[in-house]
């Protein structure tokens, strides 16, 4: 974990366009909406969703907790309405730039096959261009702002994703 540099005095925030838990939420209530609608006649079959579903989530809520600790051990806020006081570089931060978010990519999609819900799957691929455009890249310029060349450096090291 590093420090901000000294004399720097940006506090600010990222900006991002929407709270990611609440895009999130946004698009599962669309999903199911879209469900009850127009329900995808797609083949059943229960223990197979329920097994890939579920373990997805397992997957995903270790990386999600897994990212909340390293901020927490850090002392950050996770809130992306509130100022980054430290760049997290360590733990899983070291194998991916964007664990909270993956995690979450990953309960959402296991939750879809699970309730085999296809609308929730079709809507990961814009509910991604959201997250990618209106969060990941305001967060990047924020700390790219806030941290300089030390994010540069761990932008080029870690992967955003995977």
């Amino acid at each position: 974990m590093r420090m901000n540099p000294a004399g720097q005095t940006d506090t600010g925030t990222a900006g991002v366009i929407a709270r990611p838990p609440l895009l999130f939420l946004a698009a599962f209530l669309i999903g199911f909406v879209l469900d009850s609608l127009l329900r995808f006649p797609i083949p059943r079959n229960d223990l197979v969703t329920w097994i890939i579903g579920g373990s997805l989530m397992l997957i995903g809520f270790a990386l999600f907790a897994a990212g909340i600790r390293n901020f927490s051990r850090a002392v950050t806020p996770v809130p992306t309405n509130e100022p980054t006081r430290v760049l997290v570089t360590t733990g899983i931060h070291g194998w991916t730039r964007n664990p909270i978010y993956l995690g979450m990519f990953l309960i959402y999609g296991g939750i879809g096959v699970a309730a085999q819900n296809a609308w929730i799957l079709v809507l990961t691929l814009p509910l991604a261009i959201l997250i990618r455009y209106g969060v990941v890249a305001r967060e990047e310029a924020y700390l790219e702002r806030r941290f300089g060349d030390t994010y540069r450096d761990y932008k080029q090291s870690v992967r955003r994703w995977l």
